[in-house]
């Protein structure tokens, strides 16, 4: 069994968790990425009155780096321990693309510490085209770790992101160990309980009892999580015309969101 970490975390917002009235939101990165990139949406939450949790995932950022083990079930378990150390559950669970797969392995295996989940172009689902291109990509990222990863990251934006938002993530990829680039990319799709390929993120999604709402930048994708859904409350969005970092190419459409999200959904 892996060991849960220490994560490196920020709080902001109200000082105590002890009130059940306020919402605790829970925001999770993604692959090769950090807790930075929630930096405007956390601050924003926080004045509105939330009180908002932002960690690095293992391996990333400013967290431990393990030399085994950094997986997304494995994430989830450090989660679900800073989560009950704060004394902050249930949580809005909030994450973006492998941070999606993250929140929802939280709320299927500790849905005591989860209220409802909201997951951005989330890491599940692989079919078609990009499931034929995993077994390449993970040779790529064994090998050659992070300098493999930048032409997926760079082509992942679309003409309308602002500018630096593409080098910003670059950058972020490219000081990310190219093991844990590696242990995670596996981790979300080819690893023995892995839930990342279409079937097997069909079967843990079934076991999400928590509301749940998800944003996909793909109709597609749209389409098929809809039928997915069992959770009373649960729904799916698509955004047109947006890059795979949507929350950052639309943070104030993605602040609404969550807060109105949250809303419908109160402490009590």
């Amino acid at each position: 069994m892996t060991t849960t970490l220490d994560l490196f975390h920020t709080v902001l917002g109200p000082d105590t968790f002890a009130s059940p009235d306020a919402n605790t939101l829970l925001l999770l990165h993604g692959w090769g990425g950090d807790g930075r990139e929630w930096s405007r949406h956390a601050e924003i939450l926080a004045d509105a009155g939330h009180r908002v949790i932002v960690p690095d995932l293992r391996g990333h950022g400013r967290s431990p780096v393990p030399d085994e083990g950094n997986t997304p079930a494995a994430m989830a378990q450090d989660l679900a321990a800073l989560v009950a150390r704060l004394g902050a559950g249930p949580v809005i669970a909030v994450g973006h693309s492998m941070g999606g797969q993250v929140v929802n392995l939280l709320a299927v295996h500790h849905p005591d510490l989860v209220r409802s989940v909201i997951a951005l172009d989330p890491a599940h689902g692989a079919h078609g085209a990009e499931l034929d291109e995993i077994p390449r990509r993970l040779t790529a990222y064994r090998e050659n770790g992070a300098r493999a990863a930048v032409p997926l990251v760079a082509g992942a934006f679309s003409p309308a992101a602002p500018a630096g938002l593409r080098t910003a993530h670059i950058r972020t990829m490219l000081g990310t160990p190219g093991h844990v680039i590696a242990q995670a990319y596996a981790g979300m799709y080819t690893e023995h309980g892995a839930v990342g390929i279409r079937p097997y993120s069909e079967a843990y999604l079934r076991r999400r009892a928590c509301p749940a709402l998800t944003v996909w930048t793909s109709t597609e994708a749209a389409d098929w999580e809809r039928g997915t859904l069992r959770a009373p409350g649960s729904r799916v969005d698509h955004w047109t015309a947006t890059g795979h970092y949507l929350h950052e190419e639309h943070p104030d459409r993605t602040v609404r969101l969550i807060e109105q999200w949250a809303a419908a959904r109160p402490a009590r």
